[in-house]
Order: structure tokens, then sequence, then C-alpha cells
């Protein structure tokens, strides 16, 4: 089935963010790796750029720091500020709203700091199963689908990792849940591409 992005990608550009569409993970991994090259590029914890191989591509003409492909000469911490200081960085999203806000839960912070300010250039990668009706259904889906999901990735011990069903709010020092980002608009003095893809990817 075709997602009609239409409507969305109007309405992300009417808020100042540059959009480009894509049916398919290679499509747009392929369109990535030429448009970035002798950068320095961080990602962000995302189940769908390791979909999109898009690490193994950039990696070879561009430095790029992630903690899922952590340096053998560099701890996790050290790796996330190096991602949040690179000149480009990559994310895909939690959920988004046909009318182009933008929902992001993070742990510790790395991912919704720099998706907001450092790098001079931000691509979000949306796949179809991302997008949302309204803010409240974008907001509930990062908070009930993503996050469990993510959670018992990570082996966490969260009521929401053992049922993988929704959120439950808990106090656990596991909790994944911790920093809510939501772009309402595109953020000044940073350049944003919304890579928008017609397959569905990640949580």
């Amino acid at each position: 089935m075709t997602y009609d992005f239409s409507v969305l990608k109007n309405n992300l550009e009417n808020k100042g963010y540059r959009v480009s569409v894509f049916d398919s993970k290679e499509e747009a991994a392929e369109y990535l790796n030429r448009q970035i090259d002798g950068k320095t590029v961080g990602f962000g914890g995302s189940v769908t750029l390791h979909q999109m191989k898009v690490f193994d591509l950039l990696s070879t003409h561009n430095t790029v720091y992630w903690h899922d492909e952590k340096p053998e000469h560099m701890t996790v911490m050290e790796t996330r500020t190096a991602a949040s200081r690179a000149e480009i960085y990559l994310s895909s999203v939690n959920g988004i709203s046909q009318q182009g806000e933008i929902v992001n839960i993070d742990s510790t912070g790395n991912r919704v700091a720099a998706i907001s300010y450092g790098p001079s250039k931000v691509y979000l990668v949306v796949s179809a199963n991302k997008v949302a009706p309204d803010y409240e259904s974008a907001f509930y889906r990062a908070r009930n689908i993503a996050a469990p999901l993510n959670a018992k990735r990570l082996n966490r011990k969260t009521p929401c990792a053992i049922h993988a069903d929704r959120c439950y709010d808990c106090n656990s020092s596991d909790r994944i849940c911790r920093n809510f980002s939501i772009l309402s608009q595109k953020p000044t003095g940073v350049e944003y591409e919304i890579i928008l893809i017609n397959e569905d990817l990640g949580y």
C-alpha cells in the first residue's frame, strides 16, 4: 500500500523544513550517501537507521559517531557527545502528526538535544508507520508504541518492556521515557531536512 505524503509534505514545507520523499529505504539511504560527504556525522539511537544501513555507507567517506557502533577507543558517553557536536546529525522520529508536529522521546537526552541544537544540519527520517492524524495521536504513538518496543529491545526492566503494550508511567531506574521533544515549527539557526520513506520501518 502506498502512503500519500502530500499533505504532510506540504505542512512540513510551510513550517520551514526541506522535505524529500522516497519509495524505499534503499533510495533514501543512497540519497543521504550522496548528500553527505567529508563531514563529521552524528547518529541518534534508531532502529530505522540500522534497517537503512546508512551507517555503513556514510562511514566510507565521513567520520561517523554512533553509540550503537561505538569505536573501540571511545566510551558510549564520549561517542554520544561527539555525535551531538558533529556537523551533521541523523535521527528517526517516534511520531509525527499530519500537521507536521514532530515527537521524540529519549532517555539520556543526547538525541533530542542534538536534534534541537548543535549540528549545522539535521536529517530526520520518517517512515510511513510513524505518521499520526494529529498531535495527540503522534504523542500517544511515541509514548505507547515506540517507547515500549524500544525498552523491550534494550532489555530494560520496566512494565512497558515486559508487556510491550503501553506506557505505565513507571518510576523504574530503567525507564527510557525521560526527555520529551516536540518540534512544532522548524527551529531557527539550523538547516533541517525531513526524509519521508514510503515503508514501515523501526518502531
